[in-house]
């Protein structure tokens, strides 16, 4: 049989119920883009909405059965989601893997400084930015920070309404002439990305006035002192809203969609298939990670053993602890999701058009 591959429009296709269908998923897509804006965050959303659905932490199961639903978060960047099927663990399982980390720009472990009366923070970008892309934009600050007492203190600031946000300075046009000279990779020098963080004076201090009235902001506001920051992870991301674009809304434009767009639509997934489905047949588990843009290492990445911890948990548990986890894993098939940028019709000599994708289209045989 011959097959001939062509790439069929299908937006055009659809009825007025599945266009409503179409346009309330985006509308739920854009409101988890605009809460998470890090891995911490979308963990937490991605736990809130398991838990609506009846999925419960393994580490609660003492046995699990066909139909369970249980997750696995890993160090609170990274969760491993199951449903249990009924067929036997040593034919496999479905796997569906995409990454949650994006590029950012992360605090240096101690980025406090004052200079010229201005209090500053030293930052290190994650994962490939242009770097001209994050000069004077509205920044918001993430993340978790451990105190002397090893509490663990969340910070947010910059996306709610009338909340205040932060940004790099950038020189002036008729400032820069020398700076124009350099070609686009060089021109931004990365060490001098600092955050503007304030310049109200402490007058009771003797130096670095600026700099100790933020520490004393931050002191009052979340019981951190200036060690504090060599015992966090701090990250700024865009301060923008997640929004339709387009006259016509045919475009989502929001930070992190590389790759959040394929992680919550593997969540999605699945708990659409257990409404329309009463019957699993084949294990189904997602592993949704961190630190795919700095090439998957670390133990939140892909390449974890922290997700062999889960599988072992799931054979354990499904009272099935002669099946060795290769048998599984040989057994199985996943598929490794992420974004592939579609053809850009103004820069389409970066792309191959003939297999490149369509807006709006699939590819059919």
């Amino acid at each position: 049989m011959k097959l001939s591959y062509n790439k069929e429009d299908i937006y055009s296709k659809l009825d007025e119920k599945e266009l409503k269908e179409v346009d309330g998923f985006s509308k739920e897509y854009i409101e988890f883009l605009n809460k998470a804006k890090t891995e911490y965050v979308c963990v937490e959303e991605f736990t809130k909405m398991l838990d609506k659905n009846n999925f419960v932490d393994i580490n609660t199961k003492k046995e699990l059965k066909k139909g369970d639903r249980v997750y696995f978060i890993n160090k609170d960047k990274a969760i491993f989601v199951a449903v249990i099927g009924k067929d036997d663990l040593s034919k496999g399982v479905n796997i569906i893997g995409a990454h949650i980390d994006s590029p950012r720009l992360d605090l240096k472990p101690m980025p406090i400084y004052e200079n010229k009366d201005v209090c500053l923070l030293k930052t290190q970008f994650y994962g490939g930015i242009k770097k001209y892309q994050w000069m004077s934009i509205p920044l918001a600050m993430y993340g978790v920070i451990y105190n002397e007492k090893g509490e663990k203190i969340k910070i947010a600031i910059g996306d709610d309404k009338d909340d205040l946000c932060f940004t790099i300075a950038d020189l002036l046009p008729h400032l820069a002439k020398e700076q124009m000279k350099a070609n686009a990779n060089e021109f931004i020098d990365p060490e001098k990305m600092s955050i503007l963080f304030g310049s109200i004076k402490d007058k009771e201090a003797k130096k670095n006035k600026v700099k100790e009235n933020v520490l004393k902001i931050l002191n009052k506001k979340y019981g951190i002192k200036e060690i504090d920051f060599a015992r966090s992870e701090i990250s700024f991301v865009p301060a923008f809203r997640a929004k339709y674009v387009g006259i016509d809304s045919s475009f989502i434009g929001g930070y992190g969609q590389d790759d959040r767009v394929c992680a919550y639509t593997t969540i999605r997934a699945m708990l659409d298939i257990l409404k329309e489905e009463k019957e699993i047949k084949r294990t189904m588990v997602a592993m949704v990670v961190d630190k795919e843009e700095i090439g998957s290492i670390g133990n939140t990445s892909m390449s974890t053993e922290a997700f062999d911890l889960f599988i072992n948990k799931i054979i354990a548990k499904s009272g099935k602890k002669d099946i060795d986890k290769l048998e599984v894993y040989y057994n199985s098939k996943m598929l490794s999701a992420d974004v592939s940028a579609g053809v850009d019709p103004v820069f389409e000599e970066v792309s191959d058009v003939q297999n490149g994708n369509m807006l709006g289209c699939r590819y059919c045989c």
